[in-house]
């Protein structure tokens, strides 16, 4: 009676696993040597039916109970693809028998046999204790799994160039890579991310040094535009009309084309930005109005002397002037900007409410050193906007309340006060 009850109960189980098809094939546990049957289960509350914890397959033929070999088809046949959602712990009670499906490891005779996991577990005569795995549940993993590997294959590379995700301008941001005595003429410095970017291109941020300053005076305002994602060539000298700044812009593009080179395929050459102090700010303007490349500038303490390159700059470029209230730079920065022949979109951005000795038309403070020390975090925000396509910055910049308008000094004595046109 009992051998005629456990045939119906196995011919039903097989049923099931045949309406599967061949996608119900279940993975297997990891082999875990010499187990007895009865040991081979999973944890309290567990479910059976989820995929294994390995790809690993158990052979009945491997599997040893007391050093004899089971007999495939005996009770303590525990299959060639047995599923756990769990590690094996020997001794624990199991939620759910799961059954084997393989063929050619069933009883010899009986093609629907299938034999439980555990003998101790199982009750014959029971109809409740074989639990065949639900097509349903192994068609839904399958699916989960399909969608998983089709989202991670199909992910859309980043747009525009890459900047730092922290985007705090008063701060560096990632670790640089600091080279001196470099450049077109070897006197100049290289500064970028040490950790280059696989998926996007890097903007070029050309910084230029006041008239007979040293480069490396300027680490710290190269060091926090490389900190934020921009390859920096700092030059080193400032002639003020562009003979230096093109030159450099040239190197870096042989740089960016030869495959033996750390910073190969590594630039966008169409997001170039040029900055500087006093005569590196002339430099910078006059590379913006001469070089297709060059697409936006910030000059620091700077301003044409003549009062008319800014009305130069092409309407599809920008340009800003960050500049001291004391600054001896003040009347031609804002001569400069105040041209009625300014056509292109433009800020002037002054530093007040500093400490200092210089004055400029009855305002002492902030003087002719503030923008690439105090101030830098204008021109680090100035890039992420214009290269970096920040477009909610423009708002720090533009308007009667933004933080470049009307908004404190981070870190520093006074208050920023801007203006800007044409945008």
């Amino acid at each position: 009676m009992k051998s005629k009850l456990l045939k119906t109960v196995v011919l039903a189980s097989s049923l099931v696993f045949l309406n599967c098809g061949d996608d119900a094939a279940l993975p297997s546990i990891p082999n875990y040597g010499n187990l007895s049957s009865s040991s081979v289960e999973t944890l309290p509350g567990e479910s059976s039916d989820s995929q294994g914890a390995s790809g690993t397959e158990i052979s009945s033929s491997a599997v040893q109970q007391g050093g004899d070999e089971i007999v495939p088809g005996s009770s303590a046949d525990a299959g060639s693809q047995v599923q756990s959602s769990s590690a094996v712990t020997p001794g624990a009670e199991s939620s759910a028998d799961v059954a084997a499906s393989s063929s050619s490891e069933q009883n010899p005779g009986s093609s629907s046999d299938v034999a439980p996991v555990s003998s101790s577990e199982q009750n014959p005569g029971s109809s409740s204790d074989v639990a065949p795995v639900s097509c349903s549940a192994k068609v839904e993993s399958s699916s989960s799994e399909k969608k998983v590997e089709s989202s991670s294959s199909e992910a859309a590379k980043p747009k525009g160039v890459f900047l730092a995700e922290g985007a705090d301008e008063t701060k560096d941001q990632l670790k640089v890579k600091y080279i001196e005595r470099t450049g077109h003429d070897g006197g100049g410095i290289l500064a970028y991310p040490e950790q280059l970017s696989n998926d996007q291109k890097h903007a070029v941020v050309v910084w230029g040094p006041g008239g007979g300053t040293e480069p490396g005076a300027y680490g710290g305002i190269i060091r926090r535009l490389a900190s934020h994602g921009f390859v920096v060539i700092a030059l080193r000298e400032s002639p003020g009309n562009a003979t230096q700044a093109i030159p450099a812009l040239n190197w870096l593009e042989k740089k960016n084309n030869d495959p033996n080179d750390p910073l190969y395929q590594k630039l966008d050459m169409t997001k170039v930005g040029c900055s500087g102090h006093s005569m590196g700010g002339l430099e910078s303007e006059q590379a913006l109005i001469k070089d297709d490349r060059v697409i936006t500038a910030m000059l620091n303490n700077s301003g044409d002397l003549g009062h008319t390159a800014m009305s130069q700059v092409s309407t599809s470029k920008t340009i800003g002037i960050v500049y001291g209230e004391g600054g001896m730079e003040r009347p031609n920065a804002e001569a400069d900007y105040n041209n009625q022949g300014v056509k292109a979109p433009a800020c002037l951005i002054k530093m007040t409410g500093g400490q200092g000795n210089e004055c400029q038309q009855g305002e002492c403070g902030w003087g002719h050193g503030s923008g690439p020390w105090g101030g830098m975090a204008a021109t680090v925000a100035w890039m992420r906007w214009h290269l970096g396509g920040e477009d909610f910055r423009k708002a720090d910049f533009v308007g009667t309340s933004g933080r470049y308008i009307n908004g404190e000094i981070i870190g520093e004595r006074g208050h920023w006060k801007g203006q800007c046109k044409n945008f």
